[in-house]
């Protein structure tokens, strides 16, 4: 099936009862055993399991061309759940401009448990100097928050799996419908399902998706169900009905972005803009070789440094002022100031979630914000 298709019956099935069309809600905790102490419906106790967890997870199993996901209360509980799943004393290399969310709980969290090391994993001899006997993963971002880097993935799958180090790929910018990690050799695929793939800023969810059912897989699975940080049935169910309209809103998202990115770099006010979709982006071939479109989310940095950002951002009239990214509403944020006193990104930057509303209305909102 194409990927349109997927998206509305991989996470849906009639109900046998009541022949319902649209799969419901179970709010169940728990599930009746049969005559033998056993359970017909596989479903024992709602932390382990749930029908509408199951329907999610498929689906974004499908999406990913993955052999199973699990799901999250949120993408941080996800990315936390790969980290918890590694041994103490493990080596991680990620990005040194990785999320900061996760970036924080690695070195908040994980401090003394794991080592790890942030470094410009694009520079391939920079990667290859800071791998050690005990790395065991390779966390990569791709397009990175906010910086909009692109990592060659099969480049660097290439040089983990001649250390026997697993890879595993952030997607949530890209989504699956502009980028497929596992068929680049990643070994797991994460995404905040807050954004894209909730799509409406109202929930919060997160997802692991692995392209085997391994041991590591097994660990994994195994601290979803033990540590119970699991979306509850009402947040998979709208998460399963959001995923139905995804393929149409990422090409609406994608060509907004494309369209205000070429309009914002031939702006006088505006120093770089920085999206994979313009060729003038530093890894623009490397993008078109591994993606198929580029996502709904850009930066751009203000001629006149931290101030006038700061002027422009209290300027807009349809932006709203937010963090967070991948709903159908558009979105700026000043991104050095969230991020914290060890951010990497310029204060002269703002990140842009592209939102669906008509790509005139932005233009003419964020070109009387610039002045």
């Amino acid at each position: 099936m194409k990927t349109e298709t997927i998206a509305i019956h991989a996470g849906n099935y009639i109900d046998e009862t009541s022949k319902a069309v649209i799969q419901p809600i179970t709010l169940s905790t728990t599930f009746e055993r049969n005559a033998d102490g056993g359970y017909d419906s596989g479903y024992i106790y709602s932390r382990a399991a749930n029908p509408n967890r199951t329907s999610l997870e498929h689906v974004l199993a499908k999406l990913e061309n993955g052999a199973d996901a699990a799901s999250f209360s949120s993408g941080n509980a996800a990315g936390m759940a790969v980290f918890q799943s590694l041994k103490p004393g493990t080596h991680i290399i990620a990005p040194n401009d990785m999320y900061h969310g996760l970036r924080n709980q690695l070195k908040s969290l994980f401090e003394g448990i794991l080592e790890f090391d942030f470094i410009e994993i694009n520079d391939t001899d920079i990667l290859n100097s800071h791998i050690k006997p005990n790395t065991d993963l390779i966390w990569i971002e791709t397009p990175s928050n906010p910086l909009l880097k692109i990592t060659d993935i099969k480049k660097v799958v290439g040089i983990a799996k001649k250390h026997n180090i697993k890879v595993a790929c952030d997607n949530t910018f890209a989504t699956p419908l502009c980028q497929l990690p596992l068929a680049l050799g990643a070994d797991l695929v994460m995404h905040s399902c807050t954004k894209y793939f909730g799509g409406h800023s109202d929930l919060m969810g997160g997802v692991l998706i692995t392209a085997e059912k391994s041991d590591w897989w097994q660990k994994i699975r195994q601290i979803q169900e033990m540590g119970g940080a699991i979306p509850s049935p009402f947040d998979c169910y709208l998460l399963v009905r959001s995923i139905k309209t995804l393929p149409y809103r990422m090409r609406g998202h994608c060509q907004n972005t494309q369209l205000l990115t070429e309009y914002l770099e031939t702006h006088p006010k505006v120093e770089q803009v920085m999206y994979p979709g313009l060729p003038s982006h530093p890894q623009h071939a490397t993008a078109k070789d591994q993606m198929t479109t580029f996502g709904g989310v850009f930066s751009f940095c203000i001629k006149g440094g931290e101030a006038e950002a700061r002027r422009v951002i209290n300027s807009v009239k349809i932006f709203t002022q937010a963090t967070s990214l991948g709903g159908v509403e558009s979105l700026i944020e000043h991104r050095a100031s969230v991020e914290g006193p060890d951010t990497k990104t310029p204060f002269n930057l703002l990140r842009v979630s592209v939102g669906l509303e008509h790509i005139d209305d932005l233009i003419e909102d964020i070109s009387q914000a610039l002045g």
